[in-house]
């Protein structure tokens, strides 16, 4: 019995750790601010994972699993819509459970071709693939509305944690993230012309 609760302490850590990764990257966060993070003692996090390498090798691990479970979902779709609609899905759905994980693993999408680039790019191409995107040969449009789908994903399942409407928001979310991939729901009203453009 005490097994499935030292995965459960080892999933909060992992996710976490991976928003700690995601937004100051493996060089400035320190075993010290993870612990803090997750209400640990620095001791009683390296009892879980040695070191911050082991550490952030299992956080890499654990993106890479969830990269494949998303990719898996949607393999034997063909490209198009109701693809585009169960990647966006399955995602806000891992989103909403695993935000920190979720961060570490788009931040590279939406980092495309910089330098800086966060780490846990392999992952991010799993979640590309999801929507048939090759950023290298992937037509312009398709490679912003997909990146742009990333993004509000992104942000809004972080939103909706910090606002505590995970449930309330999921539908939301899903219709931005799918409007923003250019597939327009049934029923759904168009933009009024007069609105003013940001």
């Amino acid at each position: 019995m005490a097994r499935p609760f030292r995965q459960q302490v080892d999933g909060g850590i992992l996710d976490r750790a991976a928003a700690l990764f995601a937004r100051r990257g493996f060089a400035k966060t320190s075993v010290q601010d993870v612990a803090a993070a997750v209400g640990l003692s620095k001791a009683g996090l390296l009892h879980h994972f040695p070191s911050k390498d082991a550490l952030y090798e299992a956080v890499l691990a654990q993106a890479d699993t969830i990269g494949e479970q998303v990719l898996d979902h949607v393999r034997d779709l063909p490209p198009g819509a109701d693809r585009d609609r169960r990647a966006v899905e399955i995602l806000v759905d891992v989103a909403l459970a695993h935000p920190g994980l979720v961060a570490l693993m788009l931040a590279p999408a939406t980092q495309l071709g910089s330098e800086d680039a966060a780490p846990g790019t392999a992952t991010t191409e799993l979640v590309l693939q999801a929507f048939g995107v090759d950023p290298e040969s992937t037509e312009p449009q398709r490679l912003v509305r997909v990146v742009g789908a990333l993004a509000g994903l992104a942000v809004l399942t972080l939103a909706a944690h910090a606002e505590d409407r995970t449930t309330e928001w999921r539908p939301h979310i899903v219709d931005t993230c799918t409007d923003a991939l250019g597939h327009r729901r049934p029923g759904a009203a168009l933009s009024d012309p007069h609105q003013a453009e940001a």
